[in-house]
């Protein structure tokens, strides 16, 4: 299109409306002499003329379009010389990639030519255009962190997967993320760069050098000396690694920081042209055009008076004056195909109206830009309208994610007010809204995201927080006091300055958000239907493609969402969806407020939303429509509609993937020449996807028989683009999204249902990338805390340091002083993030959504089988929302703070009770996390409260689940919690962490969400629980046959998981005894690591069972008594030999403190079966005590030097639970996955030779005194009782021996076959199999045997 609007094939309104035959109408109300001194005014000459107006020409609306000509041609030669070719540039005009031969690797490429994202290892692609001579410039606008190297390159340079541009001889690049320059070698360079950053690439021809700015600000000159000459010309050129993203901008647009033009630039650095020549000649009609639009708004005609006013832009009203109107047809007819141009949008009309917002005052004190779309759409071509609006939406978008950070946020602030204004325009928005904001990565999510300023001082933090302060006061184990009591006067007005710096700044951050809150209330308006389809709706269909497209393509950089733009989305809807939903309360009472609001569970299966291929509880939804389709009859009235089997077939999907593939760009890859991305990228059409599903389901149905009751109803599922508004919100009977209603679920008023599906929406957007930010972002508290740690150690240590030690001294001062300047920094970052991410409101919306989920768990659960439809989001959503609370956001707000907080953790203590063990769920993942919640939720005292407070039923049913055995089915979890509910009531089980780790860190920074919570879990304080064990001991009491089970079960997980440590520590230790360097798989270390540990919990497990029902073991009326009794006594003397033994392998291999294996030590494994041997040998009535002793000493595997190894007596030297030196510590390898076992010490060095025995004597913090007292009078008791037993025992013959262990007399015969062995082998046998050993016969009956006297 030209610039003149002559040269398009599109036809135009033509507004020249008046001719020589009409001239007396064409005036109107207005005479010849007012019009041609109004139009004069409007249009004024630049060339010198009369100034009076009696002198100057007759101008009339028939000579307007001729002299509108004359004065937009003014100029237009002088102009015309600029756009000539620039001699020292080669290459066609536009500018952009070269997507065709200049790339290596792959990359996806926008539409535009001007955006790449990476999609292999390490990519490359430059311009088509090159420079050989003068001063060029262009801008990369950073939009990801990651590793990229940005700059200049030759033809000649080759990149491949691992060279890119800096990596060869001809090619210089800037690289922010790791702060270098590259050419072949690399040097420090710069500032890093962030996301949302400008790079501004300059070359310099004439003296050879290549220089870099960011964000305006120039970094130094990088490269000198450049190779310049015949031959020699410079492209520009990026590589980039997996997933980062950039856009270019080569002249296309304004330059952000155009040299020439601004002072931002230092002025060394002067005359750089961008790469693509400006449109200047419709730059200058534009601003001329837009001058004249000026002088319209500002000139009112007094017809009585018959002389023009000056008036305010301001106030000018679109009334519909023939004079005013036709004058600015006029200029339309020129102006209208200019603002079809971006650079011209961008530059002119962008700045214009931002000129008209910035007096200040609410949007609203400015309707004149109302009037101005009211214009464009009365006076443009539609085709115009949208482009113009389309790239001025875009043109904000770039503005205001890539604007700079300064304190006051005005930047964000301008560009936002704007949006707001255009989007209060019904007819724009609606436009905009149907067409552009489509919520993809680079499009409106943008608008709601406030980015995160890397660099402190340049985002001008240091002014508005001046006072810095971090925590100085630490328990025992490193933890922040949340109140310190011996806080100094001084730390308290630090404190105090710091908070009021962070008031300040977070109320500026919440000018912000209030904008980005006001945008979604108007994109969420459903009361503008005059025009069409209302806001809310056209609203609601894109936002559900935006789920789909980052929930089903995971792993695809082109449509995910980034995560820290979906936080701060998250939050704004949050806000405007409960202030709507507040609001239809209002004027609807009765119906249901957004405090009590949940997700009906009819929206699960009534096809009405679509939740494209996520999980059901029950498995896929195709598999539960064919299993649950006389269910959703009976209790929802819902039967699916047959006509879907003919609707959609195989090939029909095909097609509709094509078509879907056709109708939505995702842009150009640069693969082979193609412009089009691969197909297989694009999504396929929603409802075609869900349909095809659920008519597989029909498909393999039975015939139904016909249906009695005429008011079921057959339902469909619907693709988005189908839904109308009858479909949501319903009408004339027609239940809309909650069409279905369960009979158990209650008939509840909803004020507006469309927003029903938007809070379904937000859940399912938290879980895909929500909560995993927020953990992410919790790095800056730790790092703070780190530092402050650093830094008060370091503190101790100079007010230590002797005065003679000058060179410590300074070595130490120098420490503190980068310690306390990098805690300046870090203190008022975390000051941002906690203002926008970890504040008190966003901490509420996390709870509300919390409550959310589990109001909707709830109603769903009611609804029986039909619960098996629910998404697994929700559960997973309620666990990781509490998770969020508890661990991300207590650290700046309490949780007991927040509005029915206690009822809120019962509610979830019952649905994580309950749900655990629902035979409804199938889901493997969604079982282990609630396994992995419960276990974390029993750590904590207030949760374990909540969990004590659910109904008694339900308490004894989880306990019932949990006391399962523990075969086939992942018990560890369940143990677990079971050692949880034990902890602070076993023998030495007081401990918070394990006296050997008091000092070292829980590696957890990388474990998954759940895995992390029972990971910090783990080093709570005891806190056990009563209640739940006493309602484990009435189970286990009752239930003889469960009881049972489940011990045989433990002893049997105990029996693996200790043969599987022993093993691997064999093969340890023989790898440390190779005289060569050897390598240890850390993997192996961390399984044997997990099989100890397994170990312990499940000796604890033992313990807690023997301490509150010792009749399982000692009363031998009960079933299986006495076998459980010899099992376990069997197990306690091969862990006791295997652990105690003198020299043993156990200990050799603790004494290597190899990396891995730090929770590998005598004491919490021995004090676990301390505690069982105490339980049964000393704690019980003397017969107990005495059948205990009996069979523990009959084992032949009892030694009583064992025993006596835990009081220190017996055994030599090399047994110990003392730490090696440092010189004896492992050497990791240069294999990252891989451990060197050190070499070991001297005989003389200190920590070898000289260890002590392990002793429980040795632990006065962890053993009471009545616990040891115990100890001694079960070694007395076991001493005497093996010296009786050793007098009375008369030798046996081998021939009397059990002939399968051989280590018990012959006590039973079976029937019928006869053959014998002892009680304890046929009865540990019999659990599994009931054949003989000998003769494979079914055993009918045991018997007891006695050999026959001797006659």
């Amino acid at each position: 299109m030209s610039s003149k609007g002559g040269g398009t094939a599109l036809t135009r309104r033509n507004y020249r409306l008046a001719s020589d035959t009409d001239k007396p109408r064409a005036t109107g109300i207005v005479n010849e002499k007012l019009l041609s001194d109004y139009l004069h005014h409007v249009f004024p000459s630049t060339k010198p003329g009369p100034a009076l107006a009696s002198l100057r020409k007759p101008l009339g609306f028939q000579d307007l379009a001729s002299h509108l000509e004359r004065l937009l041609s003014e100029g237009e030669a002088v102009e015309d010389s600029r756009d000539q070719p620039v001699e020292g540039r080669l290459g066609p005009q536009p500018v952009v990639l070269d997507h065709t031969s200049g790339f290596e690797g792959l990359l996806f490429v926008d539409d535009d030519l001007l955006g790449v994202i990476g999609h292999s290892n390490f990519s490359s692609i430059r311009a088509t255009t090159c420079v050989y001579k003068g001063k060029w410039a262009y801008e990369v606008l950073i939009s990801s962190q990651g590793l990229m190297q940005i700059g200049w390159c030759t033809l000649n340079c080759r990149f491949n997967q691992e060279e890119g541009v800096g990596d060869t001889p001809d090619s210089y690049a800037y690289d922010g993320n790791r702060v270098r320059k590259w050419n072949v070698t690399t040097t420090n360079y710069g500032k890093s760069w962030a996301a949302g950053d400008i790079v501004s690439c300059l070359i310099d021809l004439e003296e050879g050098t290549i220089t870099f700015c960011l964000n305006g600000q120039s970094l130094g000159t990088a490269f000198t000396n450049i190779k310049m000459g015949p031959g020699i010309a410079y492209f520009p050129a990026i590589s980039l690694s997996f997933k980062e993203s950039v856009a270019f901008n080569f002249g296309s647009r304004p330059l952000r920081y155009p040299s020439p033009l601004s002072s931002l630039y230092s002025e060394e650095l002067p005359g750089y042209l961008p790469l693509q020549n400006p449109p200047t000649a419709d730059l200058m009609k534009a601003h001329k055009l837009l001058g004249y639009v000026k002088n319209v708004l500002s000139t009112a005609i007094d017809t009585q008076e018959e002389r023009l006013l000056e008036k305010d832009c301001a106030v000018w009203r679109l009334h519909g004056e023939p004079t005013v109107l036709i004058a600015l047809a006029h200029i339309f007819n020129h102006f209208a195909p200019l603002m079809c141009k971006v650079y011209l949008v961008e530059d002119v009309l962008m700045n214009f109206l931002l000129g008209i917002l910035e007096g200040g005052g609410s949007v609203d004190e400015h309707p004149l830009i109302q009037q101005l779309l009211d214009l464009f759409w009365l006076l443009m071509e539609d085709y115009e309208v949208n482009e113009c609006l389309k790239q001025l939406m875009m043109s904000l978008l770039r503005a205001y994610r890539f604007s700079p950070i300064i304190p006051d946020l005005g930047f964000q602030i301008h560009y936002l007010r704007l949006t707001t204004a255009i989007l209060r325009h019904e007819k724009s928005r609606k436009y905009l809204l149907s067409n552009m904001l489509t919520f993809d990565v680079l499009r409106s999510v943008v608008f709601f995201y406030i980015k995160t300023p890397l660099r402190v001082k340049e985002a001008g933090l240091e002014e508005l927080i001046p006072t810095t302060w971090w925590p100085t006061h630490f328990d025992k184990e490193g933890k922040d006091e949340r109140e310190p009591k011996d806080e100094s006067a001084d730390e308290r007005l630090r404190r105090r300055a710091y908070e009021r710096g962070c008031q300040r700044l977070k109320k500026r951050i919440e000018v912000v958000e209030e904008l980005q809150v006001q945008i979604l209330r108007l994109l969420l308006n459903n009361k503008d239907k005059s025009t069409g389809e209302a806001s809310r709706y056209i609203f609601l269909n894109k936002f559900r493609k935006f789920l789909q497209e980052n929930a089903s393509n995971r792993g695809h950089p082109t449509a995910l969402c980034p995560p820290e733009y979906m936080v701060c989305f998250l939050h704004r809807l949050i806000t405007a969806v409960r202030a709507c939903w507040d609001e239809g309360t209002r004027k609807s009472p009765g119906s249901l407020s957004s405090e009590e609001g949940y997700t009906p569970p009819q929206l699960f299966y009534n096809g009405k939303v679509d939740y494209f291929d996520l999980q059901r509880l029950g498995g896929l939804l195709s598999h539960l429509k064919k299993t649950l389709k006389d269910d959703l009859a009976s209790k929802a009235n819902i039967i699916i509609d047959p006509a879907e089997i003919q609707a959609t077939s195989m090939d029909d999907l095909d097609e509709d993937e094509e078509s879907g593939a056709a109708q939505r760009p995702f842009g150009a890859a640069a693969m082979g020449g193609a412009l089009a991305r691969p197909s297989w990228l694009s999504s396929p059409t929603l409802g075609r996807a869900n349909r095809f599903l659920s008519t597989a389901a029909v498909s393999l149905m039975t015939p139904r028989r016909p249906l009695t009751q005429p008011e079921k109803v057959k339902v469909r599922t619907l693709a988005v683009e189908q839904r109308t508004e009858d479909d949501i919100e319903g009408s004339h009977g027609n239940d809309g999204l909650l069409l279905g209603r369960p009979l158990e679920e209650p008939d509840q008023p909803f004020a507006d249902k469309s927003l029903l599906e938007i809070v379904d929406g937000i859940v399912m957007m938290y879980n895909l990338s929500v909560h995993q930010q927020l953990g992410k972002m919790v790095v800056v508290s730790d790092d703070v805390h780190e530092y402050a740690v650093a830094l008060k150690d370091t503190e101790e240590k100079i007010a230590r340091c002797p005065a003679r030690r000058a060179d410590i001294l300074e070595e130490l001062q120098k420490s503190q002083k980068v310690f306390a300047e990098k805690l300046n920094h870090l203190s008022r970052r975390l000051a941002w993030i906690n203002a926008t991410i970890y504040s008190k409101e966003k901490m509420l919306d996390v709870y509300w959504l919390l409550c959310v989920c589990i109001r909707t768990i709830e109603h769903a659960d009611n609804t029986g089988s039909l619960f098996a439809f629910a998404p697994e989001f929700y559960l997973n959503v309620a666990m990781n929302a509490y998770s969020a609370l508890k661990n991300y956001f207590s650290s700046t707000n309490g949780m007991e703070e927040l509005p029915g907080y206690e009822e809120t953790l019962t509610q979830l203590a019952a649905i994580l009770s309950k749900h655990f063990a629902d035979p409804r769920i199938v889901g493997t993942d969604i079982k282990d996390s609630l396994m992995q919640a419960l276990a974390s939720y029993v750590c904590y005292p207030q949760s374990l409260k909540a969990v004590e407070r659910i109904p008694e039923e339900q308490r004894v049913a989880m306990m019932r689940n949990l006391l399962a055995p523990y075969e086939q089915r992942p018990w560890a979890q369940t143990n677990w919690i079971l050692v949880r509910l034990w902890r602070g009531c076993g023998f030495g089980y007081r401990y918070t962490r394990l006296p050997h780790l008091l000092k070292t860190k829980p590696e957890d920074a990388n474990l998954p969400s759940l895995q992390r919570d029972l990971s910090v879990a783990s080093f709570q304080k005891p806190c056990p629980s009563l209640l739940l064990q006493r309602h484990m001991a009435a189970l286990l009491s009752l239930d003889k046959d469960m009881a049972a089970s489940f011990l045989n079960s433990v002893l049997n997980q105990l029996n693996w998981a200790f043969s599987e440590f022993i093993g691997m520590i064999q093969e340890i230790q023989q790898a440390a005894e190779r005289p060569e360097r050897n390598f240890v798989d850390t993997r192996q270390l961390k399984v044997c690591a997990t099989c100890f540990d397994l170990s312990v919990s499940l000796l604890r497990v033992l313990e807690m069972t023997v301490t509150l029902v010792p009749e399982i073991f000692l009363d031998w009326s009960r079933p299986s008594a006495e076998l459980l009794l010899r099992r376990l006594a069997q197990l306690l003397n091969q862990v006791l030999n295997r652990v105690t033994a003198e020299k043993n392998l156990f200990d050799r291999v603790v004494n290597l403190r190899l990396p891995g294996l730090e929770s590998v030590d005598h004491y919490p494994i021995l004090v676990a079966v301390t505690g069982i041997l105490v339980r049964i040998l000393v704690d019980g009535d003397r017969q107990g005590t005495s059948r205990a002793a009996s069979v523990l000493l009959s084992d032949p595997c009892f030694q009583l030097h064992s025993i006596q190894h835990l009081l220190g007596e017996g055994g030599d030297s090399s047994s110990s639970a003392a730490p090696l030196s440092s010189a004896a510590r492992p050497v990791v390898g240069s294999l990252g996955s891989s451990v060197t076992p050190p070499i070991p010490s001297a005989p003389g060095a200190a920590g070898s030779s000289e260890r002590k025995h392990f002793s429980l004597h040795a632990y006065t913090d962890y053993i009471s005194e009545e616990e040891k007292q115990k100890v001694e009078l079960m070694l007395a008791f076991l001493t005497e009782e093996s010296q009786q037993a050793a007098a009375s025992t008369a030798p046996t013959s081998e021939e009397d021996l059990c002939p399968i262990c051989y280590a018990h007399s012959i006590s039973a015969i079976f029937k019928p076959c006869s053959h014998k062995s002892c009680k304890a082998c046929i009865n540990q046998h019999l659990m599994n199999n009931k054949d003989c050993f000998f003769c494979k016969a079914t055993i009918t009956g045991v018997e007891d045997y006695s050999k026959p006297a001797s006659s």
